[in-house]
């Protein structure tokens, strides 16, 4: 392979990481939304809840398993978004401390394990969601596994957002948060 070839193929790789990154802000910003939206629905379902309760006394069955469904979909995405974004808790004043040499490999492998866990997370709430399929949650008339799909979808999110990561510090750049 020439020069040329070898030009044409980097310039492919960096099309296509580029791509990536489009892809995962696009998802991420997606799910910064459908967090919003759910966030609205949640405070709609408790103060339906609560009008429910104490004006006409007579609470609705379904506004509490729905909201607790809603922050269980929130708080998911939120996460998954937090870790491309990198809002998560981290030990970065430990890694300011380590060479530069040192720090890089350090943090692929943060990333790396942030990834293991994603996979992780998306395949066991998979399995449990599809355990627990023919169950219905009584007060909404839905299958159980709704109740695993959001951490299953994060789990997924979270893995898709590290290996976007790990690539930007192969190549020595940074992810742009979704919400810039």
């Amino acid at each position: 392979m020439g020069c040329g070839g070898v030009l044409a193929a980097i310039f492919e790789i960096t099309r296509m990481f580029n791509l990536y990154t489009r892809l995962c802000a696009f998802i991420a910003r997606t799910c910064l939304k459908v967090g919003v939206a759910g966030m609205v629905l949640l405070v709609f379902a408790v103060l339906y809840q609560v009008i429910g309760r104490y004006i006409f006394n007579d609470t609705p069955t379904w506004a509490e398993s729905g909201a607790v469904l809603l922050v269980l979909y929130v708080t998911m995405l939120g996460m998954a978004v937090g870790v491309r974004d990198a809002g998560h808790i981290g030990l970065e004043s430990f890694l300011v401390l380590a060479p530069e040499w040192l720090r890089l490999k350090l943090e692929i492998l943060i990333h790396v394990l942030v990834l293991i866990f994603g996979v992780v997370m998306a395949w066991n709430c998979g399995v449990l969601a599809e355990s627990v399929m023919d169950y219905k949650i009584p007060t909404l008339g839905i299958s159980e596994a709704f109740k695993y799909v959001p951490p299953a979808v994060a789990g997924l999110l979270v893995s898709l957002f590290s290996i976007e990561h790990i690539i930007a510090l192969v190549r020595g750049t940074e992810v742009e948060p979704a919400w810039h």
